[in-house]
């Protein structure tokens, strides 16, 4: 049995963006769908490690090719926010049974700063299973780079080797493995209760 339990957050507890979500972004910066999207994932790291929310919007407008309005700015971050706070049932269902059994929990999350306060306020109670919570942009580095599992671990008080990783994206698993860690891919929550059954 893994010493820590390590959880990526957005995939795995957190759900992705809804299709209504996505299209009230591509509403407020009336640019073309794909140019955004392009642009938002292109330029999604240097925000996970703690670039202003106006910076970032800013960047995404000169990559598509346009110059937002700090009205249109301020309209896209609290769209973009609201879009990810939805969260599985059968995750934090998951995380209260671990909690129960006094594993060592923890999550590492690349998620932008603005984003934290929002996600905490709404999820606090469940976040609160977590024994150490590993932010990207409280660290100044994002999956997959290999500090930010280092750093993950330190938090745990554990060394790599004792931690298994679970996230929905290969790249960050094989950065883990790459580490030390026991890492998997997230496929679902029967899935993730079968991989951390202690």
């Amino acid at each position: 049995m893994p010493r820590a339990i390590l959880f990526d957050l957005f995939g795995v507890i957190a759900l992705p963006q809804t299709p209504d979500a996505k299209r009230r972004i591509e509403e407020i910066a009336g640019v073309e769908p794909e140019a955004l999207w392009d642009a938002y994932w292109a330029l999604r790291k240097p925000y996970d490690a703690g670039q202003p929310s106006a910076e970032y919007w800013a960047a995404v407008a000169d990559r598509v090719g346009v110059r937002f309005t700090s009205e249109t700015i301020r309209a896209l971050i609290e769209a973009d926010l609201a879009s990810w706070t939805d969260v599985d049932p059968a995750m934090v269902s998951l995380l209260g049974e671990l909690a129960g059994q006094e594993r060592t929990l923890g999550l590492l999350s690349n998620i932008i700063a603005d984003l934290v306060p929002v996600f905490e306020e709404r999820h606090g109670p469940w976040l609160a299973h977590f024994d150490a919570l590993t932010y990207s942009c409280a660290i100044g580095v994002a999956k997959p780079d290999h500090r930010a599992f280092e750093i993950a671990a330190e938090h745990l008080g554990v060394a790599p080797a004792d931690c298994l990783f679970i996230d929905d994206t290969e790249v960050n698993v094989l950065a883990a493995r790459e580490v030390g860690m026991r890492a998997e891919v997230f496929h679902s929550p029967d899935q993730a209760r079968d991989l951390t059954a202690g």
